[in-house]
């Protein structure tokens, strides 16, 4: 059992944030009531996949996971979530939350059924500027917050996003935080609540925690920006044959690095002389540092800076990663047979616990699988089931669906 177990989840969110938020949970032992529209989560759509609504990103953010549908724009349906969330731990969502007052889904009203409920939302902006009503997704929450800016600056002029979804990544991660920060509250005190996790706001301290520099001062030392990682030069060494990733960081790092290359002399230019003046001369010490990467191979260079004690690894592609020799040993891919979907490649959960190791339960499920089961445990009859159903304001999968990993 995982850490979380005991723990029930309602959740209202879809795409990307909230979803892998919820996982998480999920993963450390958390029953997580996964609630979708008719339509399902849009995610569902995004192939490649083996069959309809089945894709493989919703494979990976939805694993741990039980599905009831529910049309909440009728009354019936969102009487039927009331009933479901007063069974509820927490209830998260990542829907605007001027759209969960129109529900009839705001903090207050779920609070009439679970007065302890933790009520966490994950959305765009915080509701006291300007912003608060604004809808957000990752990629302007990545411009908002100066990404493509920075990737700009240290490349050729041109602003990019970084191609993941890392604003909702990082602001799910907060989430989880907060839940469980109040989650221990609760138990100490029995006391429930509502948490914001704003997008704007979260990606603004976690970009700014790196670059803000001399902006931190009042007047400014400087426009900010850290110089090592806007290096136009900072990206994996090319060799003679393909490519290298090595960070040549500390004293002891630099001064092991000229010695295995025949120039121990290098060390006593003052460029090089401590981490600082390094810092500020960081171009053209990275620009010195790639000209003579360019003079061995990738296999020579590998041997060469293990020995000289330099941090060093390869520079995967998608299907390399997947052969790691590191991730191999340690079990990091798992097979699993999707009730559904047939064998699909997963991923545990990457930290070991000695007690209660965290270990997904269940593959993503698909649309509706647990609709029925799930209004059973609300207390629903079969005959109440059967009326949401033939009104349109449940849908439950053709069978059944009880899914386990093992």
């Amino acid at each position: 059992m995982g850490p979380l177990h005991g723990v029930r989840i309602l959740d209202l969110t879809s795409v990307m944030m909230g979803p892998y938020a919820t996982q998480l949970l999920g993963d450390m032992g958390a029953e997580v009531l996964k609630v979708e529209s008719p339509e399902g989560d849009i995610v569902r759509q995004i192939g490649p996949g083996r069959s309809p609504g089945m894709g493989g990103m919703f494979l990976q953010l939805n694993r741990s996971k039980r599905s009831i549908v529910l049309d909440l724009k009728k009354p019936s349906g969102k009487a039927a979530l009331m009933r479901v969330a007063a069974s509820c731990d927490v209830l998260m969502y990542n829907l605007r939350p001027q759209v969960m007052q129109r529900l009839g889904l705001g903090y207050e009203k779920i609070a009439e059924a679970r007065p302890d409920i933790i009520y966490a939302g994950l959305f765009g902006y915080g509701q006291d500027g300007p912003y608060g009503a604004l809808p957000a997704y990752d990629d302007l929450i990545q411009g908002a917050s100066a990404i493509p800016s920075l990737i700009a600056q240290a490349g050729d002029g041109t602003p990019r996003y970084v191609p993941l979804t890392m604003a909702d990544r990082i602001v799910g991660l907060h989430a989880v935080n907060a839940v469980l920060a109040a989650l221990f509250h609760r138990q100490k005190t029995g006391e429930g609540q509502r948490i914001d996790i704003p997008m704007f706001e979260t990606m603004a301290s976690f970009v700014l925690g790196d670059h803000l520099g001399g902006l931190t001062y009042d007047p400014p030392l400087d426009k900010g920006g850290y110089p090592r990682l806007l290096s136009k030069h900072r990206a994996p060494y090319r060799t003679k044959d393909g490519y290298i990733c090595a960070l040549i960081y500390n004293d002891k790092h630099w001064r092991n690095f000229f010695a295995a290359i025949g120039q121990p002399e290098k060390a006593s230019d003052p460029r090089y002389a401590n981490h600082g003046s390094r810092i500020r001369h960081i171009d053209a010490i990275y620009e010195e540092a790639a000209a003579i990467f360019a003079t061995r191979t990738t296999a020579e260079w590998k041997t060469l800076l293990d020995e000289a004690d330099i941090p060093v690894m390869p520079l995967h592609t998608l299907e390399s990663l997947l052969e790691d020799p590191h991730l191999a040993a340690c079990g990091f891919f798992r097979p699993v047979q999707h009730p559904s979907e047939g064998a699909i490649r997963t991923m545990r959960v990457p930290s070991r616990w000695t007690a209660t190791q965290p270990d997904p339960k269940i593959p993503a499920p698909r649309l509706g699988g647990q609709t029925r089961a799930i209004l059973r445990e609300a207390g629903l009859s079969d005959t109440d089931i059967d009326e949401l159903l033939t009104d349109g304001a449940a849908i439950a999968a053709s069978e059944p669906e009880e899914m386990e990993t093992r």
